[in-house]
């Protein structure tokens, strides 16, 4: 879910080169480097006070887990479009060919929800880090007039400009940007836990409540969330036989990444640990520079983000013609729903909990047994039938607990 390339978790933005072009197609190496961009993004930022929640142990283990189950049913995908149709392109069109118009429309009711909730999270981590920073004094008791209300009333004509471009051509350079200032803030932040840790150890706790676990379960998902890219990069891939194992590789790999900052960002400052791990540093100026480099590269991504959603949207109520009054009135609707959210890993596990998990898990593995069902043993039926019902009561469950801890919430 690379912070320039999340737009692409939903929909394959990607150029399918047709396959007697070999040599425009991706190496292993670029393969990998393609599925860490695809995943890696703005959520990690949010998993310090995650791991604070259910225990630092507890947090390694659930992302290891949901790292395992995240590549297992991305492969679901593969197996499936292989045996259906190599030039199947999308999620979507995978959703068509198994199971009709209602396949496809599952796939994009939750494309909208999924997209729409990471621009969420972005403007919440936008508004909150700059109220962090500048802080405001309003005199209007009221939620959509709060500091960070504000920040986001500033936003929203640019975004409104922004999300009137009718290409992602025009925004294409801007993931480049994205992914550099991405990484570049990761390194920093780990640089600094190491360095507060070293000399301020605190207590931390291993394993939490387990009732933490629904909440821990739902960032990860999150954090995983790229389960659209995996088509897009398969059929990319030169060496198609080679491709699941650089994608296993790839996983383990973010999984080590992910669980390390975790550690770390908990390490550093314990149960004080913010929702957002970079608003617990000081007022430096290295610490500013990365605030404000991660808020313009997330105020420049959310046109990229949110494209997946006007494509179904205007295929739905415009007839796939483009419609600025449609793009705005859905960004004011994002701008609202990020007023109305006070914390940024509350949020996280919202989203992961609810459509990243019926998205990621539960489609894939129903798709993958309505066309290999005929034909696999009872074991791998009872896979797919416990991955889909797995899925579904995480995602009601932990849906459930999401929305609680954010209307008990108080701003972080």
């Amino acid at each position: 879910m690379g912070i320039g390339t999340e737009a692409s978790s939903s929909a394959p933005l990607l150029p399918l080169h047709p396959s007697g072009k070999s040599d425009h197609l991706s190496s292993q190496t670029k393969t990998f480097a393609n599925v860490f961009i695809a995943i890696v993004g703005a959520g990690v930022l949010g998993l310090p006070y995650t791991f604070m929640r259910t225990g630092w142990a507890a947090g390694v283990i659930t992302l290891l887990a949901v790292s395992a189950l995240t590549f297992h049913c991305m492969m679901l995908l593969v197996k499936t479009r292989r045996r259906l149709d190599a030039k199947i392109s999308s999620f979507g069109d995978l959703g068509a060919a198994v199971c009709g118009a209602g396949g496809r429309l599952s796939v994009d009711l939750m494309i909208v929800l999924s997209q729409a909730g990471f621009c969420v999270g972005y403007l919440i981590f936008i508004s909150n880090s700059l109220a962090h920073l500048y802080p405001l004094e309003t005199p209007i008791s009221s939620v959509l007039f709060a500091p960070k209300a504000i920040y986001i009333w500033a936003l929203l004509p640019f975004q409104l400009g922004l999300n009137s471009i009718k290409t992602l051509t025009l925004l294409a350079p801007l993931s480049i940007f994205a992914d550099v200032v991405d990484l570049g803030a990761m390194g920093v932040v780990l640089g600094q836990d190491v360095s507060i840790f070293l000399s301020n150890q605190l207590p931390v706790r291993a394993f939490s409540n387990p009732s933490m676990l629904l909440y821990g379960i739902g960032v990860a998902v999150y954090a995983f969330e790229g389960i659209g890219m995996v088509l897009p990069l398969e059929a990319e891939a030169k060496d198609k036989s080679k491709f699941g194992g650089t994608l296993g590789l790839s996983m383990f790999f973010i999984a080590i990444m992910y669980g390390s900052f975790g550690v770390l960002g908990y390490l550093a400052f314990g149960d004080d640990t913010r929702d957002i791990i970079t608003t617990n540093f000081g007022g430096g100026w290295l610490t500013l520079v990365v605030q404000l480099g991660l808020c313009i590269n997330l105020f420049f991504t959310m046109p990229i983000m949110m494209n997946p959603v006007y494509e179904v949207a205007e295929r739905w109520f415009c007839g796939k013609n483009y419609c600025w009054w449609l793009r705005w009135g859905l960004v004011l609707l994002v701008c609202m729903g990020a007023m109305l959210v006070p914390n940024f890993a509350d949020f996280l596990s919202l989203i992961g909990s609810s459509v990243c998990i019926v998205l990621g898990f539960v489609l894939p593995s129903a798709f993958h047994l309505k066309v290999f069902g005929g034909e696999m043993g009872w074991g791998g039926i009872a896979a797919d039938i416990a991955v889909v019902m797995i899925g579904t009561v995480l995602a009601a469950s932990g849906t459930w607990s999401s929305l609680m801890a954010i209307f008990n919430s108080t701003q972080v």
